[in-house]
């Protein structure tokens, strides 16, 4: 696969295009099946490109850091929902989780907090759903 960044002539818009060889993009371009996707001309031509070099270690970097990124931004989506969505009971989950469980009106709201792992554990073995997800601080003012 290569990338090539596009212009067409009649807009002069620019944009990148992914091709499976440089043959394909000259076999396209001859029988005009290359067009702008926003004035519809197929007066496309390529432009130069610098290279994009990466070795072993800065795919893997990259790789990593995506990753990692779009495992935060999942966390925070998360997060917003449950916020949105729940009362937050602080310290108090394991205790509220308990009267929620063992009273006969139930709340409207389902509730979130902080719990130790043992707190949890002992919630599970006496048949109340809970859960341990990932939380993160958000560090914008």
């Amino acid at each position: 696969m290569i990338k090539y960044k596009l212009i067409c002539k009649s807009c002069e818009l620019s944009f990148d295009s992914w091709f499976a060889s440089s043959q394909e993009f000259d076999k396209l371009k001859k029988r005009n099946f290359l067009n702008c996707h926003n004035c519809g001309s197929s007066n496309v031509i390529k432009t130069l490109m610098a290279p994009k070099l990466m070795n072993k270690s800065s795919d893997r970097n990259y790789l990593k850091n995506w990753k990692s990124n779009s495992v935060k931004e999942k966390i925070k989506e998360y997060q917003k929902f449950i916020k949105d969505n729940f009362k937050f009971v602080g310290e108090n989950f394991a205790k509220e989780a308990r009267i929620i469980h063992y009273s006969d009106k139930k709340k409207e709201k389902g509730i979130y907090g902080t719990a130790s792992k043992d707190e949890i554990m002992e919630l599970k073995e006496e048949g109340i759903s809970a859960e341990i997800i990932p939380w993160t601080k958000d560090n914008r003012n």
